[in-house]
């Protein structure tokens, strides 16, 4: 992509430092709108959406579409599980005879990393990518990015920001690197070997296996959970070991002479890579991830509606 204006929203890889402040300075107006009583705009009452699941997922999907709804915008919401694609029917195909229906926008998540950027060659509506197998989740990075943002006062630059976890299957690490590096951030992964990519340091990033003196350089831990369904082969010996050596618990976050911010893209899986306690503690922004989701996408969908990104 270029500086100028984008159809759609494939991946962070590609876009401009410009083009995320313009999401973030659009979403800081529409978290305005969420707090409002009347938490609605017709600003999209025109468009039709259709959101396009392929994988199954909670909270993405039921952000955009209260962002789309929020918006105005009119939402029709497709699972392949009770779908045409179970009797065969492809992508391309079932995505033609949705938008011979007058959908103006897709969003889309799909096991296939870059099945987005496929479909965007093959249709024509407007793309965003709401998560492609193991290759990048940007609007999950976009928020991510703007709770950094907004617990730091409107700055990341200079801010030193953790990931910890299943690097190797994560599309949230991938987008978050990209995204966060762009807003001038300095980026470490941390995990076992067998979870980290080869030539990761490649993207710019430090590399730990060792959690604690990770969290000892971090400004910001933001903890992954293991992607079992994207596993084919045993990574560590036991979710225990695991949890033993890459865990986020009290005990380690008492060690640490420092305030620690602490985020979790969801689902969480208590108890494994970090701790009821810790989860549901004073330094942890979970919560205002989810919320944040909202107005990041309401702020995507806008802009790409309007021509604007």
């Amino acid at each position: 992509m270029n500086s100028g204006v984008i159809k759609h929203l494939l991946g962070i890889k590609g876009l401009q430092t410009h083009q995320i402040e313009s999401i973030f300075e659009t979403a800081d107006n529409f978290s305005e709108l969420l707090k409002a009583p009347v938490k609605k705009t017709p600003a999209l009452r025109d468009i039709t959406i259709a959101n396009l699941f392929f994988e199954n997922s909670t909270r993405t999907r039921v952000s955009f579409e209260l962002a789309e709804k929020r918006l105005g915008a009119d939402v029709v919401n497709f699972s392949s599980s009770s779908s045409s694609v179970k009797k065969g029917e492809t992508l391309i195909d079932t995505v033609n005879n949705i938008l011979s229906m007058k959908v103006d926008m897709i969003v889309m998540r799909h096991p296939a990393p870059g099945a987005c950027q496929f479909l965007s060659k093959h249709v024509d509506s407007q793309i965003i990518n709401a998560g492609d197998g193991t290759h990048e989740h940007p609007t999950q990075a976009l928020l991510d990015a703007f709770s950094i943002r907004n617990h730091f006062n409107g700055s990341i630059a200079g801010k030193k920001v953790l990931i910890v976890g299943d690097i190797k299957h994560s599309r949230v690490a991938l987008s978050n690197i990209y995204c966060l590096q762009l807003l001038g951030a300095e980026v470490m992964v941390c995990g076992p070997a067998t979870l980290i990519p080869k030539h990761i340091e490649k993207l710019g990033v430090k590399v730990s296996h060792n959690l604690d003196e990770a969290l000892k350089w971090a400004d910001v831990a933001n903890m992954l959970r293991i992607q079992l369904e994207r596993q084919d082969a045993r990574f560590f010996p036991s979710l225990k070991e695991y949890s033993n050596l890459y865990g986020l618990n009290m005990e380690r976050l008492n060690r640490l002479d420092k305030e620690l911010l602490i985020m979790h893209p969801g689902p969480i899986n208590r108890g494994v890579e970090i701790s009821s306690e810790v989860a549901d503690s004073a330094n942890s922004i979970i919560l205002q991830q989810v919320e944040n989701g909202v107005a990041i996408r309401m702020a995507v969908l806008f802009l790409l509606a309007q021509r604007n990104l």
